[in-house]
């Protein structure tokens, strides 16, 4: 598909899933700006007037918050960023509703964490809510659950969130809203920096400098966007980065921003999840023959072919799988406690049933749990 065609499709799109980042919501101070928010409620409600259906994936909470609570910058710590998100969401909500309200359109709010997420229950239940949102003309507006969250809540990771967010409501294409014209190939208004208008391939952002965080009221970066770009794109949607500003444009799908082509097919929306959004909790380490089997054959992970455990996790946790090496493999599920699991290495699965009973004759990651990652070698 060329640029111009991928940016046909996402105009066309009958599913979009729209991000917008903190700076872009709210003032330099912050606190919610009404006026940025008014501007990009009607452009989805135009879209949604026309026939498409639109997932909001909306950064902010901490930065509404934060002024709310007396402060004048927003937070380091962990627990007053969630003392902020705990405020700021529903002052967040509130206008998002006042704003769709004056539409006509009605809003609901979704929060998710990704740890949630990589269980089979949990991610089938956050499916059918938001499909029962859309089926109802309502717009969700996804946020990552930052009162509870502790890594993502540091990383500034709803751009993660909204490319899993797309794979999951099997969106048409994802569009990323900042406060950037898109993605350039070195420090943006600095030397000679030039933005990049199209992304046919990851391989092509190995020379370009990407920084970190960004705005004083949003740590999203320009990383994050990037590593939402290739998970939209692996998994066959087409991504728009763009400044909030031309978010009308982005979504008509005018030469606007950046565009990444994608480059391969829908997964499994929970193996995407396990590899792209869960914190592993532990490590097994395998031998040559697990590794091959893994990552070629695509089998379970038996006992005989665990070396080494690492860390504390519970069975359902998801845990690394490393090579010989030491280097990460794929990611799991794994169905024994770190406890439990140590007297089971290097046994087959037939004498431990034979020797413990029926219920240790079971994998310790079943092939319909793991992820092999990038990297890892597959033929």
């Amino acid at each position: 598909m060329s640029p111009r065609a991928t940016r046909r499709s996402v105009g066309e799109a009958r599913r979009i899933v729209v991000k917008v980042g903190s700076s872009s919501l709210t003032k330099p101070g912050g606190g919610v700006d009404v006026e940025r928010v008014t501007q990009l409620v009607d452009v989805v409600a135009d879209r949604l007037g026309a026939g498409s259906q639109v997932i909001l994936v909306s950064s902010g909470a901490i930065a509404t918050g934060f002024p709310m609570l007396g402060l004048s910058r927003r937070p380091r710590d962990l627990a007053t960023q969630q003392a902020s998100a705990s405020v700021g969401q529903g002052v967040l909500l509130a206008q998002y509703s006042l704003s769709f309200g004056a539409r006509d359109i009605t809003v609901g709010q979704v929060l998710l964490t990704a740890d949630d997420m990589t269980r089979r229950t949990h991610y089938r239940n956050a499916q059918r809510t938001l499909e029962r949102l859309i089926e109802m003309g309502v717009v969700p507006i996804v946020n990552e659950n930052d009162t509870v969250a502790t890594d993502e809540i540091r990383l500034g990771d709803n751009d993660r969130l909204a490319a899993l967010v797309a794979h999951l409501v099997h969106a048409d294409a994802l569009v990323l809203l900042s406060d950037v014209d898109g993605l350039y190939d070195g420090p943006p208004g600095k030397g000679d920096a030039r933005l990049i208008h199209e992304v046919r391939d990851m391989a092509e952002l190995s020379e370009v400098s990407i920084g970190g965080v960004g705005s004083g009221v949003g740590l999203g970066g320009m990383a994050t966007k990037v590593e939402a770009a290739r998970i939209a794109t692996a998994a066959g949607i087409p991504v728009v980065l763009a400044h909030a500003r031309s978010a009308r444009e982005a979504l008509a799908g005018e030469d606007t921003g950046t565009v990444f082509l994608p480059t391969g097919r829908r997964t499994p929306t929970r193996l995407l999840w396990l590899g792209h959004a869960s914190t592993p909790q532990g490590k097994l380490h395998l031998d040559a023959g697990a590794v091959r089997a893994v990552t070629v054959r695509r089998a379970s992970l038996l006992p005989a072919g665990v070396t080494r455990v690492e860390g504390e996790f519970t069975a359902g946790d998801p845990v690394d799988l490393l090579d010989e090496n030491g280097h990460t493999i794929a990611r799991g599920l794994v169905n024994y406690d770190s406890a439990e699991l140590p007297a089971l290495l290097g046994r087959s699965t037939r004498d431990l049933a034979r020797e413990r009973g029926p219920e240790y004759e079971r994998e310790v990651i079943h092939r319909d749990d793991i992820v092999v990652l990038a990297g890892a070698p597959r033929d």
